[in-house]
């Protein structure tokens, strides 16, 4: 009987390390960022604090989660993409209810003209954080690539609303109207 008992204790720790905890809530401190992004006095200083955000978006639910971030994204920086990849897909296997494991699959995919891929890690994240603006910028442009320009445009301007310092913003065909 203790052996049984002992047996079925075994498994837990390694089950245990398979559950990845819920990322960190930083929704109150990414909306008071935004705030501070839509009222920024200048492009240097809405681009500064727009780069704020990756802080709260790369912060990731545990060690493990953070490495496999940090490794995905290192190896997509030297251009091994197929590296990259397979290092998110461990991640989003992991912690699929962290929306930056999917973004940053996506990102990879995109590099790799895997556009359909793309979006559908994209439409994941999104679901997931729909304030990501990154997120949706990168949607947009994936979308730009796949010939769908009307649904492209209604995207990126979402994006920029949220985030109106963003590089893409140029890609508006009309530009929105801000009190920037």
């Amino acid at each position: 009987m203790i052996r049984v008992a002992l047996l079925c204790l075994l498994p837990l720790p390694a089950l245990a390390q398979d559950i990845c905890p819920p990322a960190p809530d930083h929704r109150a401190a990414i909306a008071e960022l935004y705030d501070r992004i839509q009222g920024a006095p200048s492009e240097a200083v809405g681009q500064r604090l727009s780069g704020d955000l990756w802080a709260f978006w790369t912060d990731a639910p545990d060690d493990r989660a953070q490495g496999l971030l940090d490794m995905g994204m290192e190896r997509r920086q030297i251009g091994n993409l197929t590296g990259s990849y397979e290092v998110l897909t461990q991640l989003v296997e992991y912690c699929p209810d962290y929306a930056e494991g999917w973004n940053q699959r996506a990102f990879t995919s995109y590099l790799a003209g895997r556009h359909g891929e793309a979006l559908t890690d994209l439409d994941r994240a999104l679901a997931l954080d729909p304030t990501h603006s990154a997120a949706l910028s990168g949607k947009a442009l994936t979308l730009m690539w796949l010939g769908r320009r009307t649904e492209a445009q209604e995207v990126l301007r979402e994006a920029v609303r949220l985030n109106p310092w963003m590089n893409e913003r140029h890609l508006l065909e009309t530009p929105i109207e801000l009190d920037l």
